[in-house]
């Protein structure tokens, strides 16, 4: 087998991961063996936190349009059913941006849906026989 002596490739793998490790607290900022698992575990945290940042704001922006809707006299999923019903394709990001920066078309958006909830016709109920 042949001789490996990584010179170059070893000490910018280190490099690499010693300046990512910059500003950590002792060893772990120092010392190779200690940085490499403090930023191995950074970066797992960071890639969770990814994930983390999309459920949160996607339940930031539920809660605006839920409030805003409330006010209007609508309760949010009823607002949610009736926008699908009157075919308005709205996100809730444009929703909640809609409810926080242009009161007046929210509104709008509300009574439609509102008009939209009282045009379906309400299915009957089998006959008990």
């Amino acid at each position: 087998m042949p001789r490996v002596k990584r010179g170059s490739k070893r000490r910018n793998r280190r490099k690499k991961i010693l300046a990512a490790a910059k500003g950590y607290y002792q060893r772990k900022s120092k010392l190779f063996r200690y940085a490499k698992e403090a930023v191995e575990r950074g970066q797992k945290f960071a890639y969770i936190g990814r994930r983390l940042k999309k459920r949160d704001f996607r339940g930031l922006w539920i809660i605006r349009v839920a409030a805003a809707s409330r006010s209007n006299g609508l309760s949010y999923s009823r607002l949610i059913h009736g926008l699908k019903l009157a075919g308005i394709d709205l996100n809730r990001k444009m929703l909640a941006e809609i409810a926080v920066h242009d009161a007046p078309g929210f509104t709008q958006l509300v009574e439609t849906a509102k008009k939209a909830i009282a045009a379906k016709p309400v299915p009957e109920a089998p006959a008990a026989e």
